[in-house]
């Protein structure tokens, strides 16, 4: 690990995706905070390449690889927007060290979610469905909203991603799913209609309904519809550009850095937590 009174020293998994490429030119312009190194999966087509060339910066020397045991050796974190399966493998490779890991990766089943809170006993987890300020903001709104307006307004999440997107719905709508339903005192898990398609029958009262579309380039734009008896209300947030994913991601992980082991989200970071 690197010593406390210098730059944070970070690795980037997914160093070829969109976030990756996003978040290695964030860590250049952002004070306090280096590039440790840059990951991607086996086998693929920018390994070998210099990241800093990937992230439009010019060459940085910092060649993409897919040994992320050995990188994490002489860094304080690993920050991924990935998929599932290698953020368990991440948060194996976190924990043993004692490093912080922030989570952008979306899509986790309950069998691996277990798994990453088993990590957080000896990582620093930062995990959330969506790394930015406003969303954050947003479901802050949502559950007050919620906990306000009875049964009588049913609540429907619309979200709607790029077309290259894996999971849905998004792990953005099921975060603003799950304030809602904290709002309301219920399990989202017995109060959640995910799809309706053909004879559904009526909609069933307390149920927090979800709407996925995919389409074009869309970055992300999410709506929570509380429809109630002869009026509506709308709250939106609409993403322009993914570095305001990479500096939430950042400003996590220099947030995390020095905190004890333990599993926390971007509400604990911005503190808007109940904890």
């Amino acid at each position: 690990m690197a010593a406390a009174n210098s730059n944070m020293r970070v690795v980037i998994a997914g160093a070829g995706g969109r976030m990756g490429r996003t978040l290695i030119s964030a860590i250049a312009a952002t004070r306090g905070m280096a590039l440790a190194g840059a990951v991607d999966a086996p086998g693929s087509a920018v390994i070998g390449r210099d990241a800093g060339e990937l992230a439009g910066l010019g060459p940085n020397g910092i060649k993409v690889t897919s040994d992320a045991a050995a990188l994490l050796k002489d860094t304080d974190g690993l920050i991924e927007f990935t998929i599932p399966a290698a953020t368990i493998a991440f948060a194996e490779m976190t924990a043993a060290a004692g490093l912080v890991h922030v989570i952008g990766t979306t899509g986790h089943s309950a069998e691996e979610e277990a798994v990453i809170a088993k990590a957080a006993n000896r990582a620093t987890i930062v995990k959330s469905g969506n790394m930015s300020l406003g969303v954050n903001l947003l479901a802050g709104l949502v559950k007050q909203v919620a906990k306000t307006l009875d049964d009588d307004y049913d609540i429907e999440i619309f979200e709607m991603h790029h077309n290259k997107k894996i999971d849905a719905p998004s792990g953005t709508a099921l975060m603003l799913g799950r304030a809602a339903a904290a709002g309301r005192g219920i399990d989202l898990a017995t109060h959640s209609a995910r799809g309706r398609d053909g004879m559904t029958g009526a909609r069933k009262p307390g149920d927090i309904g979800f709407a996925s579309l995919r389409g074009g380039t869309n970055i992300g734009e999410h709506r929570v519809i509380f429809a109630g008896p002869a009026e509506s209300i709308e709250l939106t947030h609409r993403a322009e550009d993914r570095l305001i994913f990479a500096r939430g991601a950042l400003h996590a992980a220099l947030w995390a850095r020095g905190k004890k082991p333990g599993l926390y989200s971007m509400a604990d970071v911005l503190g808007l937590s109940d904890k």
